[in-house]
């Protein structure tokens, strides 16, 4: 369980330091800090600003702090992953073009927040079961 945690973790640091590396990072010159008007995207894909980065890092160093126990780990993992169910969500309701997308997110994004949530919550569930008794 600690080891599935650490390595989505260490996977949301990897996107987070890609989000700031030029060619990597498409339009690397036309990423804001926030909002809808960043025009950069993490592998030509998925619209990328610095906060969007900032977060990725964030999460992958909470991930990493709470993958130290069994407990911890399957809070990250299920608690992670119910996080990004939400911004599926958020991100399939707001306008991409408003205020609202303040992240921002694109419909690719959406669809990976959606996969992450999925995966996260089922790695958390599925290794966090006790095999029953012999």
């Amino acid at each position: 369980m600690t080891t599935a945690a650490k390595i989505v973790a260490a996977i949301f640091l990897g996107v987070g330091i890609l989000g700031f590396i030029p060619g990597i990072t498409t339009d690397y010159g036309d990423m804001t800090f926030a909002g809808h008007h960043s025009d950069a995207h993490l592998l030509g894909i998925f619209e990328v600003s610095v906060l969007h980065n900032l977060v990725h890092l964030a999460f992958g160093v909470v991930g990493l702090a709470m993958a130290r126990s069994a407990a911890g780990a399957r809070a990250f993992l299920i608690g992670g992953g119910v996080i990004y169910l939400v911004l599926w969500l958020y991100g399939l309701i707001i306008d991409k073009d408003s205020g609202a997308n303040f992240v921002p997110l694109n419909t690719a994004d959406d669809w990976l927040h959606f996969l992450l949530g999925v995966g996260m919550i089922g790695l958390g569930a599925v290794l966090s079961r006790r095999p029953s008794p012999a």
